[in-house]
Parts: C-alpha cells; sequence; structure tokens
C-alpha cells in the first residue's frame, strides 16, 4: 500500500519496536535543521510569556523534554509545535485567560487524543482522506506559511531580503548549513537594531531552577473553561494538519520509518498529559514543522534530541532571559525561515498527477486550509466523494 495514503506499512511495526527502528545522527547538519522550525515556534512563546504571564520555565523545559523523547521514538524530525488555535486564542485575549486555563486546555487534548488513538476512532475520520484531500491540507499550509514569511520579512525589509539571498545561495552551495548563517545573521542584526537590550541580556547571570507543579492551581471551571474555549476549537485544525498531513509527509519522505493516524494522535495525548501539569503549553505535530526542519538538512530523530536538550538547558539555566532573547530576535529572519518551510512544503504536491478531479479537489481544500483546516478537511471529503460517484462535473 501507498504509504502516502495507506497504514499498513506502519501498523507492521509494532509501537514496542520503534526504539530499535533506524539510527538517529547527531552532526552539524541535523543540529542546523533543528532550527527550522523557529518561525513557529518563536512567535507563540512570546506571546504566552509577554501576554500571558506564563513561566518560560515550563513552557521550554515541556516542551524540549516533549522533542527529546519524540526524537529518539519516531527518528524522524516530527515536530513538536504549539497548538496554534489555541495559542492564537489566548494570546489575544490579552491575558484575559488564565494559566490555569491553557492548563485545562492541554489536559483535555491530551485525553481526547489518547482516546481516540488508543480506541481506533481517529480512523474512521481519517479514512475519507484522499490523496487530493491531503494534498489539498498540505498545500494550504504551505501558502500560510509561505504569506506569514513574507509578512514578517516586511518588518525590516533590507534584513529580509539579506536573509533571503543568503538563505538561496547557501541552500544551493550547501558547503555551510542555511540556518546557522541566519542565524549568525539574526544576533549580529539584534546587536545592531537594538543594542541595549542585547547588552540587557548578556548580563543576565544563569540561575538554575526546576519546573513548578502547576496543575495544583488549575480549578475545576478552569479546565471547563480552557476545554470549551481552547481546546474544542483546536480539534479540526489538529485532524488536518498534525494527523493526516503529518502521517503522509513523513512516510512519503521515511518510508523506512513509517508512523499511523493512531500513533500521531496517541503522541499527541501523551505528550500533552505530560507537559500540561508543569506549565508546559498544549503541544502537537505539524506537517510545516517537518517541512521546515527537513529544507535546512535534518533527517532523522537526531536534530529533534539536540534542539530538545538545548531547550531544556535554556529552561534550567536561562529561564529569566529566554523571553528576552525570543522577543528581540528579529522577525524578518524568522520570516525567511517560514517562508522556506512553507516552499518546501507546497512543492510536495507536485505529484498530485495530472486529473483534472483531483487538481480541483486539491486546490478547493487549499483555499479552505488557509482559512480552517476542518472546514477543509470536510469540503474535500464531500467534493471528492461528489466528483468520484459522478454527482457532480467539473
Amino acid at each position: 500500500m501507498n504509504p502516502i495514503l495507506g497504514e499498513s506499512t506502519a501498523t507492521s511495526v509494532p509501537w514496542y519496536r520503534r526504539w530499535s527502528l533506524g539510527k538517529n545522527r547527531y552532526d552539524h547538519v541535523e543540529l542546523a535543521g533543528a532550527f527550522g522550525d523557529l518561525g513557529t515556534l518563536i512567535p507563540f512563546v512570546v506571546g504566552y510569556i509577554v501576554v500571558m504571564k506564563i513561566d518560560p520555565l515550563g513552557i521550554l523545559f515541556m516542551f524540549g523534554l516533549s522533542e527529546l523523547i519524540v526524537g529518539l521514538y519516531y527518528k524522524t524530525p516530527i515536530p513538536v509545535q504549539p497548538m496554534k488555535a489555541i495559542g492564537g486564542a489566548a494570546i489575544a485575549s490579552g491575558g484575559a485567560m488564565s494559566a490555569g486555563m491553557i492548563c485545562g486546555a492541554g489536559l483535555f487534548t491530551g485525553i481526547f487524543w489518547f482516546i481516540v488513538g488508543a480506541t481506533k476512532t481517529v480512523n474512521i475520520v481519517t479514512k475519507f482522506a484522499s490523496k487530493p484531500v491531503i494534498r489539498g491540507i498540505v498545500l494550504g499550509l504551505g501558502l500560510m506559511f509561505v504569506t506569514e514569511g513574507i509578512r514578517m520579512m516586511l518588518v525590516a525589509p533590507w534584513l529580509g531580503g539579506i536573509a533571503l539571498v543568503l538563505t538561496f545561495a547557501l541552500l544551493t552551495w550547501q558547503r555551510f548549513p542555511a540556518m546557522f548563517a541566519l542565524l549568525l545573521l539574526g544576533a549580529g542584526a539584534t546587536w545592531l537594531l537594538d543594542p541595549e537590550k542585547a547588552s540587557q541580556l548578556l548580563a543576565i547571570p544563569p540561575h538554575f531552577r526546576l519546573p513548578e507543579f502547576t496543575f495544583a492551581r488549575m480549578s475545576w471551571g478552569d479546565f471547563v473553561k480552557g476545554s470549551l474555549l481552547l481546546a474544542i476549537p483546536q480539534l479540526p485544525l489538529t485532524i488536518g494538519n498534525a494527523v493526516i498531513a503529518i502521517r503522509a509527509e513523513n512516510n512519503e519522505l521515511f518510508p523506512d520509518r513509517p508512523v499511523s493516524d493512531r500513533m500521531m494522535a496517541v503522541s499527541q495525548g501523551i505528550m500533552n498529559l505530560v507537559t500540561a501539569p508543569f506549565g508546559g503549553i498544549p503541544l502537537c505535530h505539524g506537517a510545516g514543522g517537518m517541512a521546515g526542519h527537513v529544507r535546512f538538512g535534518a533527517r532523522t530523530g537526531g536534530s529533534l534530541v539536540m534542539l530538545g536538550g538545548i531547550m531544556m538547558a535554556l529552561a534550567l539555566f536561562f529561564s529569566q532571559s529566554v523571553g528576552l532573547l525570543f522577543q528581540i530576535f528579529p522577525k524578518a529572519v524568522l520570516g525567511v525561515i517560514l517562508f522556506f518551510a512553507g516552499a518546501e512544503l507546497a512543492i510536495s504536491t507536485r505529484d498530485i498527477g495530472s486529473r483534472k478531479e483531483d487538481f480541483y479537489v486539491m486546490l478547493v481544500v487549499a483555499g479552505f486550509a488557509m482559512w480552517n483546516m476542518g472546514a477543509a478537511f470536510l469540503a474535500g471529503v464531500i467534493l471528492h466523494q461528489a466528483l468520484e460517484r459522478g454527482w457532480v462535473k467539473i
């Protein structure tokens, strides 16, 4: 069965044998690829820290721990990302939503995805995901990343232009990882654009702290509000991007290390059940993040293991300064990272074939996906079935 569409290759590998499947690499190329998802990570983390006033220690430590375990287990650069609908709604509230509600949203998310994955309920929905529907979701997500990347680059067009040209050159030359050049450029631009804050950042001494058990501060009301206002609206986005699309992308790029929809659902469930009680934010996997990791060099889970270790070290020793560090890193450079991740994701849809009906479905789904992943999935399934059964013609 085609690994892009089916799950037979993934389910042929028992979950308890994944630890011995394949090998991770830990070299400079994998390390460069590890930073390929910063374009989505940093803006959300900054929002949680600055607007929501959530302790960066819990956010970064649990984020890093999740990446480390995911990298060791899956052996591919399956990303760990903040859940975008939850993060966007919480940050947009201007701090009106409490940390307890974030914890409640994470717990509800963990319980929901663990149950639908463990009981195989997720397969009932995802079996309708035909190739044109999957490719449409991936294309829509890629175009979202490209447009958002351009918007961020326009914050400082001169810097965005330099970073864009530099990245194109180094991705062609490939002797020096493009991501390292972008990080160096970002650090230099930070010092040039805001030397006062850069000096302030360097003056903050290391300070060791351990994550707190924030579950004890969550009330039943926080759990209910977090579930209804934050977690439930996230579900359609997760099924499209963090289950169907990531499974399809992983199995196309790494057919020797396949995953299934059930694995992705259960993985997100366990991840959130572990991280939420200790100050972590709701997390998921995502096709865009994998595209970013791969575009900048990652090919194994070693990239996630190294990034996870860096995040945990930052959390334990530099949690007082990490908020400022992320806040002053140039948006234009992050925009370039996001731009290339989106382009990598969008170009993966080139195998859609020549059938007019499939191409049409893909474009319709992509258009809806740039607005709402759940609506895109539903529209694609209905349109594809209608075309296949001859109910409508184009």
